[in-house]
Parts: C-alpha cells; sequence; structure tokens
C-alpha cells in the first residue's frame, strides 16, 4: 500500500492533501481528512508535497503495479 497513513496530532484539517489527490485516495468526513481508498494510491506524493506540518506518511510502492507493456 502507497498512503500509509495521516497522523492526526499534526494534522491540522486544512484540506490541501485532499484537493490536490489526483486519484481521489482522500476523503472528508466532519471536517476531517482520512483515508478513503488506500489501494488506488499511485504514490505521486503530491499529498506528502502540500502537507505543511508533515502529517502524511507515503510509500514508494504501489498497491498495484503499473502494469509492462
Amino acid at each position: 500500500m502507497a498512503i500509509r497513513s495521516i497522523d492526526y496530532e499534526k494534522c491540522i484539517d486544512c484540506g490541501r492533501c485532499h484537493e490536490v489527490c489526483p486519484v481521489d485516495v482522500l476523503g472528508r468526513f466532519a471536517s476531517k481528512v482520512h483515508i478513503k481508498y488506500p489501494l488506488d494510491c499511485i504514490s505521486c506524493f503530491q499529498c506528502v508535497f502540500v502537507c505543511k506540518p508533515d502529517a502524511i506518511k507515503v510509500d514508494h510502492l504501489r498497491a498495484t503495479p503499473i502494469p509492462v507493456p
């Protein structure tokens, strides 16, 4: 799995990670961001780049490998 966790002690609920995710991995419920579809994460690290408090952990390994032609 690519996206590992959200540290809610550090998360400031800004929602930037949710807005920037190109594959809708993150969701919002009661103004809290949560990992909605972890297996869809493509390890683009966009959520990590916009997260100022470093609350999101993403691994470089994808849950679903890119198929080789």
